[in-house]
């Protein structure tokens, strides 16, 4: 790894570090229950946000292929995720494996390769078109449309956009690529984290408790002008000057919130909580991802309008 490399590794370890012991001394200093339940879900997912460093720190090390192949299999998990709560019929059941089994690894395959003409258009345009014409086969037209948007869906929201993630290394921005995708990742989930945080401490108002009972326009304000902040600091390991990168930060920071938000309604819809229960405390990976999902296309097209040569 580069020096800069190195310096993020080490900074989120020592913030992990950090909030290690702070919940460990929280915990024992805390009386009430409710106080004692909400630190053991903090703890929770601090354990679960190590294993998540890990991993990614893991495929950082061992180049680009291990990066996009990290993100290829969150994606697969992603869409099993997905298809596991909506509802289908046999009739999806070719357009789904060729969804799993042939789009996602050709897609990811292309940002590895770093083809960007066809990368940029494969599910958009060939999937949009291919994979209904393929459900046509099965003869059941019991609800098509809606059975089409969510098959487009799911490819859109679990594989399109997150692959925007690992797609920033296609970039030639003059800077390490590798260090525009943590940039990213970093700021995004920070954001999340610390609306949680600054929900519990500071929320009293809630934005729509019929989506996200633990979003709060307190958590929102506070966690997202902290992570904005942080964005900011973290400028030199970008292309970005400060007040660039306080720009682009607050799009990731805004995007990756309503990521989370629309994401939310859909599950509400669904009738579940959460995506899954891979990750303790989070949920699922899709949950971990909602706020990539939403932010990367954006920055990554942002960052290669603006400062890419």
């Amino acid at each position: 790894m580069s020096p800069a490399l190195l310096c993020v590794v080490a900074g989120v370890a020592a913030v992990l570090v950090l909030a290690s012991v702070v919940g460990f001394v929280l915990e024992r200093q805390a009386r009430d229950e409710p106080a004692l339940a909400t630190i053991r879900n903090l703890n929770a997912r601090t354990r679960s946000w190590w294993v998540m460093t890990l991993v990614l720190a893991g495929a950082v090390a061992l180049g680009d292929a291990a990066i996009v192949v990290l993100f290829a299999l969150l994606s697969f998990v992603a869409l099993r995720e997905f298809w596991t709560l909506t509802p289908s019929r046999r009739g999806d059941h070719r357009a789904l494996f060729l969804s799993f089994f042939v789009v996602l690894p050709l897609h990811y395959w292309m940002v590895g390769a770093q083809w960007y003409g066809v990368f940029a258009i494969l599910i958009p345009v060939y999937g949009f078109l291919i994979l209904p014409a393929v459900s046509t086969l099965a003869g059941d037209t019991r609800d098509f449309l809606g059975r089409s948007a969510r098959v487009q869906w799911g490819l859109m929201l679990c594989v399109y956009t997150i692959s925007h993630a690992p797609a920033l290394l296609m970039l030639d921005t003059g800077t390490d690529p590798v260090l525009l995708l943590l940039y990213l990742v970093i700021v995004a989930q920070f954001s999340d984290v610390l609306q949680y945080v600054f929900g519990k401490l500071l929320g009293r108002t809630r934005l729509a408790p019929g989506i996200s009972p633990s979003k709060t326009v307190g958590g929102l304000v506070g966690g997202g002008l902290s992570a904005i902040a942080l964005g900011t600091l973290l400028a030199p390991l970008t292309p970005f000057e400060w007040w660039q990168a306080a720009g682009m930060s607050t799009v990731i920071v805004v995007a990756g919130f309503f990521g989370g938000f629309v994401l939310s309604a859909v599950k509400r819809d669904l009738g579940a909580k959460d995506w899954g229960y891979l990750i303790h405390g989070h949920g699922g990976i899709l949950d971990r991802l909602d706020s990539i999902s939403f932010a990367a296309p954006l920055f990554f097209h942002l960052t290669r309008y603006w400062f890419t040569g």
